[in-house]
């Protein structure tokens, strides 16, 4: 604690250095944050539009903390990854809320700064006063506002939310058929499950389904880290080992000690071929695949001993190669569906039930299989404790 105490009066002292009287009485807003938000400067005029004072925020306070709460959900599940991949976000409608406990509605530009290890260092903020621009630009931040004090209108916020940490519809892959689902528990709480696929270099294909820790804002935000740096970690190094452990690398350092940052991962490199497709998979720490094959057998693909990934310094991930012929169908999931509970003795369906029903079923197209399970989970009422995701991908029939 003390050395952190140490770090941050340093970057509050060096930051203070280069004030003058234009940052200070400039008609607009100016705050510097650390990476993790804790502000290390604001200009008077925004202090005085807050009607706070610099002693009670710089060096103590996270930006996030003057934030309505809708208006932190969106900072953290998209505006901060944004910020941390691209470097700048410009024109950000959010709400802040002042000494008084008033809105105070600003448009926010933010530039992101790396010292010489490329490592994120300084988050640097202008922020303009905005009362008369009360229309939000999206049903996103309108259901947001509106969800503060009724339950119904928070559902349709999780909702919202929730369908921006997944694909609006996956991409079309020549000569390969895909599917996917997600089911929530409930429609209280944004969830953790997430899945993508996406075009890479040299007509390949990456995808990933996991499962983040936890519920709500802090998993939806977690989620969208997971997805973004997934993706980006792909474009550099398509290695699934290695894209496993950039994300771990990634979310080490968003540790705190106090809200653990972890997920469960599987991630693939398709590669389609004219009459059949290689898949190499890495599994950190979640359910194995299913492989539905086309001469009517099903079996995992195993990956046993990959480990979690954010939750170790040095984690193992296994790999495995994977040939799929015409008429197989890769299945991947979340342990939503394998620890859902099936009777009035809360038995769980577990992955021995789930393999027999694969079984049963192949040979199954990917919109076969998917819309099976899709009737499983939501027969299983109230027994699905748990949030489930599903992403089939196999090749066509010739």
């Amino acid at each position: 604690m003390d050395r952190r105490r140490a770090q941050i009066d340093a970057a509050v002292a060096e930051e203070n250095a280069g004030s003058d009287a234009l940052y200070e009485d400039a008609p607009c807003g100016h705050l510097s944050t650390l990476p993790d938000g804790t502000i290390i400067r604001m200009n008077d005029t925004l202090l005085s539009w807050l009607g706070r004072a610099r002693e009670d925020l710089v060096g103590w306070r996270r930006f996030s903390d003057l934030l309505t709460v809708g208006g932190r959900i969106h900072y953290e599940t998209h505006l901060a990854p944004l910020l941390a991949m691209q470097g700048t976000v410009g024109e950000i409608a959010v709400e802040l809320r002042t000494a008084d406990g008033a809105r105070l509605p600003v448009l926010m530009s933010s530039v992101a700064t790396r010292d010489d290890d490329g490592n994120l260092s300084r988050i640097r903020s202008v922020v303009f006063e905005a009362r008369d621009r009360r229309t939000y630009e999206s049903e996103l931040l309108r259901a947001r506002r509106e969800a503060d004090g009724e339950r119904d209108r928070f559902q349709r916020l999780a909702g919202v939310l929730q369908r921006t940490l997944l694909p609006p519809q996956l991409p079309e892959v020549p000569a390969i058929e895909t599917a996917a689902y997600y089911h929530p528990a409930s429609l209280d709480e944004v969830g953790g499950d997430f899945y993508d696929l996406f075009r890479l270099p040299d007509q390949r294909w990456g995808f990933f389904l996991g499962d983040v820790c936890g519920k709500g804002a802090s998993a939806a935000a977690l989620t969208s880290l997971a997805r973004y740096t997934l993706r980006s970690a792909a474009v550099h190094d398509p290695d699934p080992v290695a894209v496993l452990t950039n994300l771990n690398s990634v979310l080490a350092q968003e540790q705190d000690g106090f809200n653990p940052r972890f997920c469960t991962v599987l991630f693939g490199i398709l590669a389609p071929a004219p009459d059949h497709a290689t898949i190499t998979l890495a599994g950190g720490g979640h359910p194995p695949p299913l492989v539905l094959r086309a001469d009517g057998t099903a079996d995992f693909v195993d990956l046993a001993g990959g480990q979690l990934v954010g939750a170790l310094a040095d984690p193992v991930f296994v790999r495995a190669d994977v040939d799929l012929a015409p008429g197989d169908t890769l299945l991947l999931y979340t342990d939503g569906l394998t620890e859902a509970r099936v009777d009035t003795a809360r038995n769980r369906y577990d992955e021995h039930d789930l393999r027999r029903l694969a079984g049963s079923l192949a040979p199954a197209s990917a919109a076969g299989i998917v819309g099976s399970l899709t009737g499983l989970l939501e027969g299983f009422g109230d027994g699905l404790d748990d949030d489930a995701a599903l992403l089939a991908i196999g090749v066509a029939r010739t």
